[in-house]
């Protein structure tokens, strides 16, 4: 079986790691794997309490954060220093089982290169305070990325390393991960999870952080769509910016040629003049984009393509940066 890496953000919940540690014992004992904690400042004394894990056990490694950074960051730390060849992210407050863990790997073995874990039974008797808007929540980032999950905020989901290693994450993009996979190609599953309630503190989560995550949503939709052609997106915005400036001029010129009203009497030619110079400023920011493009990709030897595998081998060799060959 290949090396399994759990990687899990930790902040303020030292009262929480001993039992986390003991399940994962129970979980992962016939499984080859690491544990990589990821300390986001915590205040309480969860370092001290990682710390003793590692020195307990050779398979934990934890990183220290100099302050707290959120958890996305935390989540792009451990995967960036993660070694397995899957990796599956969790909660460390007790809401995920580890006792999942096998499950998602066997659901990996059927073909996946994601499976995210669907809380199934999270929010009973809240129906309209919290079920409704996460139900509307996922509904419309499954509308938008065209990634489908009941639950595309439950942190505990496995992944294969090919898939993973190349994303990058900010803002609140975390529980974006299994979009990115998808737009990489990636086949993404899921499956019910367990869910428990926290048993000490209080979540860090609330409604407020919606309107963020539909923030990080439309971000990542423009990556994916325009990242390589940014001159279609602005040159678009300009052309309808043309269109509206056309628009606005010929009802001008109407209602100056019928006799209706002078230019001067109504608001239409300083319209003209502001739709036509949004437009000029649109293209000429498609521009400026497509040379910060070719400049992100060509300065660090980036590609626009993502490879699976390649059958054959040429003469000259394997090209650097290319996967292994069937």
């Amino acid at each position: 079986m290949p090396l399994l890496s759990v990687i899990i953000p930790v902040f303020n919940e030292a009262r929480s790691l001993p039992l986390l540690f003991e399940r994962l014992r129970t979980a992962l004992g016939g499984i080859d794997h690491e544990v990589v904690l990821v300390n986001d400042g915590s205040h309480d004394n969860s370092f001290e309490v990682m710390a003793q894990a590692c020195a307990a056990d050779p398979r934990i490694r934890a990183i220290d954060f100099r302050r707290n950074f959120g958890q996305t960051a935390a989540i792009n730390a451990g995967i960036q220093h993660a070694t397995g060849d899957v990796l599956v992210l969790m909660d460390s407050d007790l809401e995920n089982d580890p006792a999942d863990i096998p499950l998602l790997l066997a659901k990996l073995d059927e073909g996946y290169d994601v499976v995210s874990g669907w809380r199934r039974d999270r929010w009973k008797g809240q129906f309209l305070t919290r079920k409704l808007p996460s139900l509307l929540a996922n509904r419309l980032i499954g509308m938008i990325s065209g990634v489908r999950l009941h639950d595309h905020g439950c942190t505990l989901k496995a992944y294969r390393r090919d898939v993973i290693k190349d994303v990058y994450l900010y803002g609140q993009m975390h529980r974006f991960i299994p979009v990115y996979c998808s737009w990489q190609g990636g086949r993404v599953g899921e499956m019910p999870v367990r869910y428990e309630p926290r048993r000490f503190g209080k979540s860090n989560y609330g409604l407020f952080r919606t309107y963020k995550v539909l923030l990080d949503l439309l971000v990542i939709k423009f990556l994916d769509k325009h990242m390589t052609r940014p001159i279609h997106f602005f040159g678009g915005a300009g052309f309808l910016s043309f269109g509206a400036a056309l628009l606005s001029f010929s009802l001008a010129l109407y209602f100056k040629l019928t006799g209706q009203k002078d230019f001067v009497q109504t608001p239409l030619p300083g319209i003209t003049a502001m739709f036509f110079i949004i437009g000029v400023l649109m293209i000429l920011l498609g521009v400026l984009a497509e040379m910060l493009m070719r400049t992100y990709f060509e300065s660090q030897g980036k590609r626009t393509y993502s490879v699976r595998r390649i059958i054959g081998t040429p003469a000259g060799g394997t090209p650097d940066n290319e996967p292994p060959r069937a």
